[in-house]
């Protein structure tokens, strides 16, 4: 059988799973409150958008839905305590896919996102920017290269964490340019952006969110590039990474809700449901527009596909560009 076989096999049938549980009756659950983990600090556009979500899920469940943050390792933290959880529909999480798609190829994660995890649904896509702060002078991408080619391994370059996407991003700018900068990686987005503009380092990479925005409108911060398939209505003079001429490194974001694996299928399936009807609501909608995050939704079988293609896909650019933590 084919990896991409193999792998798609696996965690589909994590998030379908046809045996729940003997015990496990539909009309039972829930029955006390249910725990979001956000695997990201408390501030940033993850942090906002599952709050909303968690609040809409609360109103149509009929039960509490309490927000946990736990931030650290481009969100390995927080999904590690989602796939040690129980798996009965108490405990779910937020969370990009780059602890199941990047992580696994780049070290050993404390979980096996094949057997662990089940996808619920997708939440978003988000575009990663790449900024410049005061502390860097030159105003586009060219000038970014150039003041990097100049000063080998002066340039700091911050990212949200080791194996994060935008670490990836950086390791694929820096080999396709050929220069050097210094990484600074950060557990999160929050206090990322607070040093970003103090001017503790030159250049970011960082999902779209509405500080972010505010902030690029301010002039606090300058857009160099951005990560996604065509240039941003909000920001139409910034290129994309494919059109110049980086295409691995034109990365974005997507985020979804996870549970346990071995979570029984019908409740994977009622909040795959609830979770679709909350993205359909225009106030969500806008929330997540206002700062070019896209909704995006879809069946658990689609989600758990996307997972399993894009893990292949990430495997073929790593081994390609040689990309390693250490």
């Amino acid at each position: 059988m084919p990896e991409i076989s193999r792998r798609l096999a696996l965690i589909c049938a994590a998030a379908c799973a046809a045996a729940p549980w003997p015990t496990f009756a539909q009309g039972d659950w829930p029955a006390r409150p249910i725990r979001l983990i956000v695997a990201y600090p408390a501030g940033g556009v993850s942090d906002v958008v599952a709050r909303a979500l968690g609040e809409r899920l609360a109103q149509r469940l009929g039960t509490p839905v309490v927000v946990e943050n736990k931030a650290g390792a481009g969100g390995t933290i927080g999904m590690d305590a989602v796939a040690k959880a129980a798996p009965d529909g108490y405990t779910l999480g937020f969370c990009a896919i780059s602890p199941l798609v990047l992580s696994p190829h780049l070290g050993r994660p404390p979980f096996d996102p094949e057997r662990d995890i089940a996808p619920v649904a997708s939440v978003m896509y988000s575009p990663v920017l790449l900024l410049a702060t005061q502390a860097l002078k030159a105003r586009d991408f060219a000038g970014l290269i150039a003041v990097a080619r100049a000063h080998p391994g002066q340039l700091r370059w911050a990212t949200s964490g080791l194996a994060s996407l935008g670490h990836i991003m950086l390791e694929h700018i820096v080999q396709g340019a050929g220069m050097q900068v210094t990484h600074v990686p950060y557990k999160g987005g929050g206090q990322q952006l607070n040093d970003a503009l103090s001017g503790q380092f030159e250049v970011l990479s960082t999902n779209a969110g509405p500080a972010v925005m505010q902030h690029i409108k301010a002039g606090k911060l300058h857009p160099l590039a951005v990560g996604a398939p065509r240039r941003l209505e909000s920001l139409p003079d910034v290129p994309t990474l494919q059109e110049l001429r980086l295409p691995a490194a034109n990365l974005n974001s997507v985020f979804g809700i996870f549970a346990p694996a071995a979570t029984p299928a019908p409740i994977l399936e009622r909040l795959n449901a609830e979770i679709n009807r909350a993205l359909a609501q225009p106030d969500i909608r806008a929330r997540m527009e206002a700062s070019d995050n896209v909704p995006t939704g879809g069946t658990v079988a689609q989600f758990g596909r996307q997972i399993a293609a894009e893990s292949e896909s990430n495997a073929r650019i790593i081994r390609a560009a040689n990309i390693r933590l250490n």
